[in-house]
């Protein structure tokens, strides 16, 4: 017989042992599979990535191995982008994961015409699993490369959550993320920042006017990420929370 499943998790270092137990063992077909999933978050592997979904936003949003799990913090680039966006808006989720960005957005606008892309074939993968149901379009490529011609100069709401950990700290993330989570959706070059400054530098030819850009970064880069968007020709500002710890970048190409 299996093991209690909860000393096992907590042996193992997880804070909050008792809830994943509950959540593995809704799950988990048989006691067989219990074990095998028990197995496999003691062992390291994240919780979301072990069940098969994340909590995001109120959703559920499918992830599997090899693809960035969404964190809570991001959900406050969400409510940001939401509350800046017309009626009907056109919505993009650039380096979109698992498209958990684009879905909650698709959600919460009413009449959204909603697109994500990615460049990771896991990713598109699991992100066309995501907006499967919200109409949405899913397209992979490089950063703006991936979208349709048609968009360019249409979109009221740009959300890009870019990976920003510099390449020096890469080995200083959890191993949750360093071992689990592509580098790709980490490493953000030298600084950090190389790929928000392709997206800012990218923007205003995609952006309809009035439209906004919203990338996360964290407190350390603002400035630098700040000085990116104006110097890409957006007027800029930045966002915090306290609640979720967070800090969006916001900008605007002008409205003619």
């Amino acid at each position: 017989m299996m093991s209690d499943p909860v000393a096992r998790l907590r042996a193992a270092g997880c804070v909050f042992a008792e809830d994943e137990a509950r959540l593995l063992a809704e799950a988990a077909r048989t006691s067989a599979e219990l074990d095998a999933l028990v197995d496999r978050r003691a062992g390291g592997e994240p919780l979301e990535l072990v069940l098969g979904w994340a909590e995001f936003h109120g959703l559920r949003i499918a992830v599997e191995p090899g693809v960035f799990v969404p964190r809570r913090r991001t959900e406050f680039l969400v409510e940001r982008a939401a509350a800046l966006a017309p009626p009907r808006p056109v919505v993009v989720d650039l380096c979109c994961g698992s498209g958990a960005l684009g879905a909650a957005l698709a959600t919460l606008l009413d009449g959204a015409e909603t697109h994500a892309a990615d460049l990771d074939p896991a990713a598109v993968r699991c992100a066309r699993r995501n907006l499967e149901g919200t109409g949405g379009r899913v397209h992979r490529g490089d950063l703006y490369d991936a979208l349709p011609a048609a968009l360019r100069g249409r979109v009221d709401v740009l959300v890009a959550n870019v990976p920003y950990v510099p390449t020096g700290d890469v080995a200083l993330l959890p191993a949750e993320a360093r071992e689990h989570e592509p580098r790709l959706a980490l490493d953000g070059g030298a600084d950090g920042l190389d790929v928000l400054r392709r997206v800012a530098d990218g923007a205003p030819d995609w952006l309809a006017p009035g439209g906004h850009l919203l990338v996360e970064t964290s407190d350390r880069q603002a400035p630098a990420a700040l000085a990116a968007f104006t110097a890409a020709g957006l007027v800029a500002r930045l966002d915090h929370s306290s609640e979720h710890e967070a800090t969006v970048v916001v900008g605007a190409r002008a409205a003619t």
